[in-house]
């Protein structure tokens, strides 16, 4: 067979939405897969399924990776790793960076408290490697410059994850200072995002808000590869200074910029992740007007009973800069390259309609 990919967004259909990826490339007669993510526990079980189905029910899974912490993202990773054998395990563990960061802390007096503190914290995580520990499976670091399979590590660096841990609300009690937060404050933050007005707008018009999305969707790890000729980004829920440093790094990895082929919009399409710039640098300009053909393709895993998610003034930027936008919206969605085997009962997909507002600042 000749070589291909497909690439399966899988419908997360709960209240919130949720991330769940399978791929499957074929190089030069060597067939990969790779999961990326497993939604919640319900969705990480249809993954399974989804897996057995279409990929020819394997025993062996090559690379799991679980990009942050979210459950939304990692509780269905327990499902594919207690299913199937996997390879490796790709993850970022803030425990095993306790002995570095124990001296920025006021209250831990030592590792092994500080490291038992983040493993509660980033309780999704600490599961998946008391998985990988009992069946034996190698966890590796998916820092910038790592190389996993077919694709690249864009992002995080290690020196800003770091920081991130340090000022994170999962992790308290840091010397760098925070505003106080807690769990009543964060929820009517939340709700106050949530409650927006619309604003009619012809196109082109868009704007986003000034600030960034949460330090737990900052940690994602962000995954770039060329597969059939076509440059695949897959984001996660990072946030603009993550996307910042994909754009950096690009040089490093031959991608150049503006120019990807397949793009997932980070965080559901949340309008906290992104901005007008960052998309002119990675997927190109606004166009002057709408075309009737994308030239590349976008991919937002996001629920029907999902209000938040995604936002109008995401989709809006990006049909603006050429995208044929596709959204899971309670369906399974695949992407394909070269020689992909069919699927009889699969549809071709129209794209989104272009919305005629977006929410205000």
């Amino acid at each position: 067979m000749a070589d291909f990919f497909e690439i399966d967004f899988l419908g997360v259909e709960t209240k919130k939405s949720g991330d769940a990826i399978a791929i499957r490339y074929e190089q030069a007669g060597a067939t990969t897969i790779h999961v990326v993510d497993g939604g919640y526990t319900t969705s990480g079980e249809s993954l399974r399924d989804l897996i057995n189905k279409y990929y020819g029910s394997p025993p062996f899974i090559d690379r799991v990776i679980a990009t942050h912490n979210d459950g939304d993202h990692a509780r269905g990773l327990f499902a594919i790793l207690e299913h199937f054998e996997v390879g490796e395990l790709w993850m970022l563990r803030p425990w095993e960076y306790a002995d570095e960061l124990i001296n920025q802390f006021t209250t831990y007096n030592s590792v092994a408290h500080l490291r038992g503190r983040l493993r509660s914290a980033y309780a999704n995580l600490a599961a998946l490697e008391d998985i990988a520990i009992t069946k034996g499976i190698p966890i590796y670091e998916p820092f910038q410059g790592a190389q996993i399979g077919a694709f690249h590590v864009m992002a995080p660096t290690r020196e800003r994850y770091l920081e991130l841990i340090l000022t994170s609300n999962k992790t308290p009690e840091s010397l760098v200072e925070e505003p106080a937060a807690d769990s009543f404050v964060n929820v009517i933050v939340e709700k106050a995002k949530a409650a927006v007005s619309l604003l009619q707008a012809a196109w082109g018009g868009e704007a986003f808000p000034a600030d960034n999305t949460s330090n737990e969707n900052e940690m994602s790890v962000v995954q770039y590869a060329v597969l059939n000729g076509l440059k695949i980004l897959l984001t996660a829920d990072t946030g603009r200074d993550g996307l910042r440093e994909v754009i950096d790094y690009a040089p490093y990895v031959g991608l150049t910029l503006p120019g990807i082929d397949r793009f997932q919009v980070p965080h559901h399409g949340g309008r906290h992740n992104v901005d007008t710039h960052l998309l002119n640098a990675i997927v190109g300009p606004v166009l002057p007007t709408q075309q009737q053909k994308g030239h590349f393709q976008a991919y937002i895993s996001s629920a029907k009973a999902d209000e938040d998610h995604p936002r109008k003034v995401v989709q809006r930027a990006l049909i603006h800069r050429g995208a044929d936008l596709h959204m899971t919206e309670g369906r399974n969605i695949r992407a394909i390259g070269g020689d992909a085997p069919e699927r009889p009962d699969y549809v071709t997909l129209v794209p989104a309609a272009y919305p005629g507002s977006y929410e205000k600042v």
